[in-house]
């Protein structure tokens, strides 16, 4: 095959043997002369000069045996002057003369012929000596361009991978923030529930429900949501990690790759014509264990690179909403505690007055119930002192009627006597009165006395239960860094 540009060579036709010249020992064919032989009498027609060529160049000991032979025709010519006729079939000095002069041209033709093939076989040696060397020259060339290629993606690979480990990192951090934050949040909740149980321990009216139960119940449902959001996010950050984690290790699996292509590509581009470890592999080049052309070669790194970054961004999407979910959470839950707070005060506060009210209440009519009991001694005092004046006037009116005849009249006295006695019943009958009025104001006022007291204790229970109870345990709510997850 020649090469486009380069000199043609001459084609010459060579011998069907093992090595690039004929041996010796078929050399001697190429010198019988083209000349057919000449024309022999019929009585010497078993011996011929050609049959000796022919003979001595196929079967050399055949030849040696003929011109043994010829020796003795010699001889024999020579001694025998009978066998002078035998000289007629010997060539002439004509046709040795042509035979040397043909044998000088074919000398000088086939020397000729091979200094052209030796020139031409140099010059083609050292064509193809360029050819080659220019051939591996440009594969170096190539195979140091591909080490660019993939010094160049390696350095990517390495880029992205040191992003993608500080995102996971990050996320990580972040997601760890988001499982104590949430586990912060239990406490609360658990507060909130156990203020609800014993508010349920109040007596009485004073089972109401106020704004501070509506408060508490909306507590627990905003801490219940909050804890429901956080438990989301933290299974798309658990999604994330994994697509993350995924995305890296298609990565540094890409990244192994290039190592060893480098590494392997790196030895063949330092091999060296005088290099050790070189070898025939026949057939190599008809192999193509490729699955790839360089095109997809570097589609398939670039893809992983997009797919690394489009995962990072969805991580620093996800740590964003992360961040402003716990300082959502964290303002919600200390935004419901405080309104909580104030209910409680608020509540404790109009707890404690009615408490208070109850005791001046109570006092005011343990006070009055004294004065009560004091006015209904004092009654029964008054009537039992009606009853000796009445019974002195009605003694006087007995008497008065044993009085004998005409004395037995109507006069001042007896007039005075029954205005006395209907003066002192009647005063008896209003004190009595007055003394019924009075037991029953007592009895109205110790019913009153009770109520107070129950009410009282009612009310002490429930400042215990506000402010005992509840308040003490609502003083130790997270702080804020604890809600976000910082400690």
């Amino acid at each position: 095959m020649e090469l486009i540009g380069s000199t043609l060579t001459a084609t010459y036709a060579r011998p069907k043997t093992s090595h690039f010249l004929p041996a010796i020992s078929t050399m001697a064919s190429s010198y019988r002369s083209p000349q057919p032989a000449l024309a022999m009498n019929s009585s010497a027609n078993l011996w011929r000069t050609s049959n000796y060529y022919k003979a001595s160049g196929v079967i050399p000991s055949l030849a040696t045996i003929q011109r043994e032979n010829l020796d003795l025709v010699r001889a024999k010519t020579m001694f025998y002057p009978s066998n002078r006729t035998v000289l007629n079939t010997r060539y002439t000095p004509d046709d040795w003369y042509k035979s040397n002069q043909y044998n000088y041209r074919e000398s000088e033709s086939s020397r000729n012929s091979a200094e052209r093939l030796r020139k031409d076989t140099i010059r083609l040696m050292q064509d193809k000596e360029q050819l080659t060397r220019r051939t591996q020259e440009s594969t170096s060339k190539n195979i140091g361009e591909r080490l660019n290629d993939i010094v160049f993606w390696r350095s990517e690979l390495n880029h992205e991978i040191d992003n993608m480990v500080t995102e996971i990192a990050a996320l990580t951090e972040v997601k760890r923030r988001l499982e104590r934050a949430l586990a912060e949040t239990e406490g609360p909740q658990q507060m909130s529930q156990e203020c609800l149980y014993h508010r349920e321990k109040r007596r009485s009216i004073d089972l109401v429900h106020d704004r501070v139960e509506k408060d508490l119940m909306r507590e627990v449902e905003v801490i219940k949501s909050c804890q429901e959001r956080m438990r989301r996010h933290l299974e798309r950050a658990v999604a994330q990690l994994v697509s993350n984690r995924a995305a890296q290790h298609e990565l540094e699996r890409d990244l192994s790759d290039k190592v060893t292509a480098q590494r392997i590509d790196n030895r063949c581009h330092h091999l060296r014509n005088t290099s050790d470890g070189i070898s025939y592999y026949r057939g190599i080049e008809r192999m193509d264990p490729s699955l790839s052309l360089p095109d997809s070669w570097s589609k398939f790194t670039d893809d992983n690179i997009l797919l690394s970054q489009s995962e990072r961004a969805a991580s620093h999407k996800l740590r964003d909403e992360i961040e402003v979910l716990l300082n959502t959470t964290s303002n919600e839950m200390w935004s419901h505690f405080n309104n909580v707070n104030v209910a409680f005060t608020n509540r404790i506060s109009e707890t404690a007055d009615a408490k208070n009210s109850l005791q001046t209440h109570l006092a005011k009519t343990l006070q009055e119930i004294f004065q009560t009991e004091m006015l209904i001694e004092s009654l029964k005092r008054a009537l039992k002192d009606k009853e000796s004046p009445l019974k002195v006037a009605q003694t006087r009116m007995e008497e008065r009627t044993h009085r004998p005849n005409v004395e037995l009249c109507r006069d001042n006295p007896h007039h005075r006597l029954v205005g006395e006695v209907r003066e002192i019943e009647d005063t008896i009958q209003r004190l009595q009165e007055r003394l019924m009025e009075a037991e029953s104001t007592l009895q109205t006022l110790v019913k009153t006395k009770v109520i107070l007291e129950h009410d009282l204790s009612v009310k002490a229970n429930s400042l215990f239960l506000d402010q005992e109870k509840c308040m003490s345990m609502r003083k130790s709510f997270p702080s804020t860094p604890r809600l976000v997850g910082y400690t």
